[in-house]
Parts: C-alpha cells; sequence; structure tokens
C-alpha cells in the first residue's frame, strides 16, 4: 500500500520498498562506506579510462610542441618566456580542470532511498507525483536523469562525456565549463605562434629559396653552374624566355596548375588463349 495523499510513477510499476525489504547489497552498507564513496569518484569505464589518458597525452604533446619546437629555438628571449609561461599556464589549468571534472561527483541521487520512511520525509503535497528509477531504486529528483554508464540518476544531467569519464551534471557542470574554455584559449594560443612561426619561415627560408629559383630561370643558369662560376657555353634564355621554356608555354594561368602533362600510363592487356593475337 502506498501512502494516501501523493502517487509514485514508475516506469516498470515496481512497489516501494519496506522498511524489512531487501534491495541489493550495495543499497544497505552502512553509512560510513557511504560516505566513502561520496568522497571518492571515479568511473571505471574502460572507454572513458582510454579517452581520459589520451586528453592528457595530447595536451602534454601540444605543451612538448610549443615549448621545445616553436618557442625554444627563437632568438627572442622574452618572445619566448612570455609565451612558454602564457601558453603552460593554459595547459596547467585545462588539466587541473580535467581532473576535477573527472573525480568530482556530478550530482549522483543515493541508491536506494526509494524507502517509505524516506517518503514520508520528503512531505509531499496532496496529489504531488514523484519519480522512481526503476534501475537504480531511487527517487528521482526534477530534471535527473538515468546514466547506463555510471549506473546512477544524476542532478541536471547535461551529458555523459568519455573525454572526462564522467557525467557532465549539477556539480561538476562548472568544471567542466572551465576545461573547454582553457583548451580553446591554449588552442588559439598555438594557432597564433604557428601562424607566427609560418610567417617567419616564409619571410626567410622559403622566400630565400624561391628567389633563388627564379634569379636562375630568368639568367637561364643552374645553382651548380653558379656555384662552379662555369662560363656558359650555350645561348642563354634570359628572363621571359628562360620562364617559357621551364613552365612550357606564354605567361596563362596553366603555370599554376601542378597537373599539366599529368597521364595514367595504360597497363599492357595480355591477349588470351584463343584469340587472334595469341599465337606460338
Amino acid at each position: 500500500m502506498q501512502p494516501s495523499g501523493h502517487r509514485l510513477r514508475d516506469v516498470e510499476h515496481h512497489p516501494l520498498l519496506a522498511e524489512n525489504d531487501n534491495y541489493d547489497s550495495s543499497s544497505s552498507s552502512s553509512s560510513s562506506e557511504a560516505d566513502v564513496a561520496d568522497r571518492v569518484w571515479f568511473i571505471r569505464d574502460g572507454c572513458g579510462m582510454i579517452c581520459a589518458v589520451m586528453t592528457w597525452l595530447l595536451v602534454a604533446y601540444a605543451d612538448f610542441v610549443v615549448t621545445f619546437v616553436m618557442l625554444l629555438p627563437s632568438k627572442d628571449f622574452w618572445y619566448s618566456v612570455v609565451n612558454g609561461v602564457i601558453f603552460n599556464c593554459l595547459a596547467v589549468l585545462a588539466l587541473s580542470s580535467h581532473l576535477r571534472t573527472m573525480l568530482t561527483d556530478p550530482g549522483a541521487v543515493p541508491k536506494g532511498n526509494a524507502t517509505k520512511e524516506y517518503m514520508e520525509s520528503l512531505q509531499l503535497k496532496p496529489g504531488e507525483v514523484i519519480y522512481k528509477c526503476p534501475k537504480c531504486c531511487c527517487i528521482k529528483p526534477e530534471r535527473a536523469h538515468h546514466c547506463s554508464i555510471c549506473k546512477r540518476c544524476i542532478r541536471k544531467m547535461d551529458h555523459h562525456c568519455p573525454w572526462v569519464n564522467n557525467c557532465v551534471g549539477e556539480k561538476n557542470q562548472r568544471f567542466f565549463v572551465l576545461f573547454t574554455m582553457y583548451i580553446a584559449l591554449s588552442s588559439v594560443h598555438a594557432l597564433i605562434l604557428c601562424g607566427l612561426q609560418f610567417i617567419s619561415c616564409v619571410r626567410g627560408q622559403w622566400t630565400v629559396m624561391f628567389g633563388t629559383q627564379i634569379h636562375s630561370i630568368c639568367n637561364d643558369e643552374t645553382e651548380i653552374e653558379r656555384l662552379k662560376s662555369e662560363k656558359p657555353t650555350w645561348e642563354r634564355r634570359l628572363r621571359w624566355e628562360g620562364m617559357k621554356s621551364v613552365f612550357g608555354g606564354p605567361p596563362s594561368l596553366l603555370w599554376m596548375n601542378p597537373f599539366v602533362g599529368f597521364r595514367f600510363r595504360r597497363l599492357p592487356t595480355r591477349p588470351r588463349k584463343g584469340s587472334p593475337e595469341f599465337s606460338v
């Protein structure tokens, strides 16, 4: 019999647990064990643990590339120090937020609290409807949802994120937002550093290589011939004549097309036995 004055809505129509009913050994554990479980929160999911480790490895790899590949070789000391401190601080804050998101209880509803005594302590109004989760046998608060991976009902559950190996709910959504924010800021910072590195390469090495090639074509002289200071024994094609000779025609947009003259080679077909071409 249910207490009068309110209704219990259960998807599987399970009755409320009586005081002497046995629900589960884990549900009937002592209060001290429940307190320890509340303090230590970690989801033992294989996919989630792999994704969490991959997240840390990706952040560590990005920090290594930015610090040791782009910043340390720079000749500008303060440029390296300032950007190195900023990026490493963002990486540490991102990993700290990730750790807090992963190890914080997202707002799990206690298991097995759907008892008559607990119902009476809620002081429900007449006609008020409450919901019971048949999977973890708990009274579901408003806006709570059951997570099949965490195997718990989570208050204000947003989603289960494998990259943090935890649900994003009422108590850890703040840390998840901070994690995504610091990852976004560090990504933007890394992209800016990559752009500056690209510009320095274009201004330096690539510009020199492009300039030397154009100079060699316009003077009809290879780099080896220039280094050996050989006197030309051929008729030179200077400037535009040399460019036309290399690119195969007068100036046009075809000069920019790398697929000009590209053809697929047809493989020779073997004649079949009995055909006129097959003879001994």
